[in-house]
């Protein structure tokens, strides 16, 4: 019997039912749990899900829905209020990380240049999905680390798409302008501008308005709808345009966070948001190749280690230089 991707949702979900509510009978995180629950029903163990690709785009709208749910708590005044912990923080964290692993890359594996660039900023990035509900889970988003851990995240979602822009230049050469690429950086940059303005004006002057009308029927069924057309459509968009569906969830919540329907949309969205989160963290769990553990484990285990000692000293660097420049 072929198992379809409906079967294989349902598994998933007995699956976590069963073993995320036991891990945490040990102290597992539930982030963890999904993990580990999405290992064993990958292809390393009992293979279950032989195609997880139409299974994983669905779930990365639980991702969506995380940050459209974060946005939705942070008023316009208080990003503004943020905007030194977001642009202070985050450029330290990202350039000194960026700037050590490339060098760490690029002097140990005798890599090219461009590609240990490349490299190296990637893994500065950090989980935005992970982290963030890792902090909701313990009830430390409100907290000035959960607030500055959420500033470095927010910076690294937005320098993720410069470097997707920059990638087709470091393609060429690092050194020589490719026309075409410049090109393509540019009319990148023009799309991210005109989409994020448009947003604006699209939830002001007729997603408010909008919302009032549907309210008025009194139909509570029809805001549940409302508030998934949102997120969707601004995933869909977004996604059409080669955008991060991330950020522009997160900047749509945040131009909604001061609407008279914020808790309306909040309450809507949560159920769906936490099923497809749980979904999103179980395949990345059977991404996992346990084979490859097994066939190069001190690769593997210095190299994380190595990776996270690089992370937390620059972090640190990071966290103090910023604090100095306030108190300058």
């Amino acid at each position: 019997m072929e198992i379809t991707p409906l079967v294989q949702i349902i598994i998933f979900l007995a699956a976590a039912l069963l073993l995320v509510p036991l891990g945490k009978r040990f102290g597992i995180p539930t982030v963890l749990g999904y993990l580990v629950t999405g290992t064993i029903l990958g292809p390393s163990v009992l293979n279950i899900a032989h195609d997880t690709e139409q299974i994983a785009h669905l779930a990365e709208y639980g991702v969506i829905m995380l940050m459209f749910l974060i946005g939705l708590e942070l008023r316009p005044q208080r990003l503004w209020e943020l905007r030194q912990s977001i642009l202070l923080m985050g450029s330290l964290q990202m350039l000194i990380s960026g700037i050590v692993l490339t060098l760490a890359i690029w002097l140990v594996f005798s890599w090219q240049f461009n590609t240990s660039v490349v490299i190296g900023f990637a893994l500065a990035l950090s989980s935005t999905a992970f982290v963030l509900q890792l902090l909701r889970d313990r009830d430390q988003l409100a907290t000035s680390f959960g607030q500055q851990t959420f500033s470095i995240l927010l910076f690294q979602d937005v320098a993720a798409m410069v470097l997707l822009a920059l990638i087709p230049v470091l393609a060429g050469n690092i050194f020589i302008e490719n026309q075409g690429s410049a090109h393509h950086g540019i009319a990148y940059f023009a799309a991210v501008i005109a989409s994020f303005s448009g947003l604006f004006l699209f939830s002001r002057y007729i997603l408010r308005p909008f919302f009032r009308f549907v309210a008025k029927s009194a139909a509570t069924e029809l805001l549940t709808a409302v508030a998934l057309f949102i997120v969707l459509g601004v995933a869909v968009l977004m996604e059409a345009i080669g955008l991060s569906t991330t950020l522009g969830a997160f900047l749509t919540g945040v131009l909604l966070a001061d609407s008279e329907f914020r808790h309306e949309l909040e309450a809507s969205i949560q159920p769906f948001k936490g099923l497809l989160l749980g979904l999103f963290f179980m395949t990345v769990g059977m991404g996992v190749s346990l084979h490859v553990i097994v066939e190069q484990p001190l690769l593997i285990v210095f190299g994380t280690l190595a990776l996270m000692v690089i992370k937390i000293v620059c972090v640190l660097c990071s966290v103090c230089c910023g604090c100095k420049r306030r108190h300058d």
